[in-house]
């Protein structure tokens, strides 16, 4: 293995042959070392900055290596075509390639999260990324993946057609952008409760997305989630439960090790949808999975003490029990779990700064 460093060394400091360098950072983002794919990726792009699988690897790095918003305001700064490209400049570089190949869909993807200051801009790159994928799902267009050994099947491309249009009714939704929902008050007693209420143009539009995505893919979880979570923003709570228990149904019953299992951060949505219908039995089998995969997820255990404490709050104004727990019950496990969630908490706070430090 000694000898092996210098024969690297030398190859490095070559004219590099681009294949190897292209197949090693896909071995690297494949196991998510994604700052050590940066500079494989940089190399490459030194080399052959026209190469358009590069630079849909630069996009994967650039997000994986830090947040959105690290990322559009520090960037990480590369030597493209011999200038300084930061992060949304290179992004930008995706969606333009010199040549007739069309861009990948993920380029779209990347831009439109990177686009939250501007909506319109946003929704343009989402609907441009659900074009390109469903010309690749009627075979109109070649499909372009990361790693072409990888072939990108029909469920994927559509779980990513369901995902872009998603995150256009997600920024429809976004109450920061005044232009799509109104907001008012209701005066009442002593209280006073805000309320969203979609202006017609964007629930209509909220709407087509979301039939559009149940159509591409009708058991999809994240496109019930999502018209879950417009049914609530309409006042219609029932309509809201049935469609949330319906998407639960999906996949309730699978293994923790089950591929179609929704990521840990989906779920907790699931939980927090729950929760504001009133459905805490659900919302409780849902952290019990997540607990049993990662017990150190610190908003499983803040969820867990919440949905016990408004078990604790009904059970006492009812004078009955819930799971077979009084309120005196729930309230004791309620702050068993607020405690433990400070505790995962503070143990992460020296790796946080540590991370501060560096």
């Amino acid at each position: 293995m000694g000898r092996a460093r210098p024969k690297v060394h030398a190859t490095l400091t070559q004219t590099p042959s681009i294949p190897p360098l292209v197949a090693k950072a896909k071995e690297l983002i494949v196991q998510c070392d994604y700052e050590l794919a940066l500079r494989f990726v940089r190399r490459i792009l030194e080399h052959q900055p026209g190469n358009v699988e590069a630079r849909e690897m630069l996009g994967v790095c650039l997000l994986e290596t830090g947040d959105i918003e690290a990322a559009k305001e520090v960037g990480d700064v590369l030597s493209v075509q011999g200038s300084d490209t930061t992060c949304s400049q290179a992004f930008q570089i995706l969606v333009q390639p010199p040549s007739l190949q069309q861009p990948p869909p993920s380029a779209h993807l990347y831009l439109a999260q990177l686009s939250d200051e501007d909506p319109r801009l946003a929704l343009q790159h989402y609907q441009a990324a659900v074009e390109i994928l469903f010309n690749q799902l009627k075979g109109k267009q070649p499909i372009q993946t990361i790693s072409p050994s990888h072939h990108l099947d029909e469920p994927e491309i559509k779980a990513s057609i369901v995902r872009a249009l998603i995150g256009q009714v997600e920024v429809w939704m976004d109450p920061s952008y005044d232009l799509w929902c109104v907001r008012f008050i209701c005066s009442g007693h002593d209280r006073s409760i805000e309320k969203t209420s979609f202006e017609p143009e964007a629930e209509k539009t909220c709407e087509d997305l979301l039939d559009l995505a149940l159509r591409t893919d009708p058991d999809n979880p994240e496109a019930l989630q999502s018209l879950a979570s417009v049914r609530m923003s309409q006042q219609r709570p029932d309509e809201a439960k049935q469609i949330l228990e319906q998407a639960w149904m999906k996949w309730k019953d699978l293994q923790l090790d089950d591929p179609a299992l929704p990521p840990i951060p989906d779920r907790l949505t699931f939980v927090r949808l729950f929760l504001e219908l009133e459905l805490y039995t659900p919302a409780l089998l849902v952290l019990q999975g997540i607990m049993a995969a990662d017990d150190q997820e610190v908003e499983a255990w803040y969820l867990e003490g919440w949905c016990l404490f408004l078990m604790s709050e009904s059970a006492k104004e009812t004078g009955d029990k819930l799971d077979d727990m009084s309120w005196d019950e729930l309230a004791k496990d309620a702050r068993d779990c607020l405690e433990a969630c400070q505790v995962v908490s503070l143990s992460f706070l020296p790796l946080l700064l540590t991370q501060s430090v560096l």
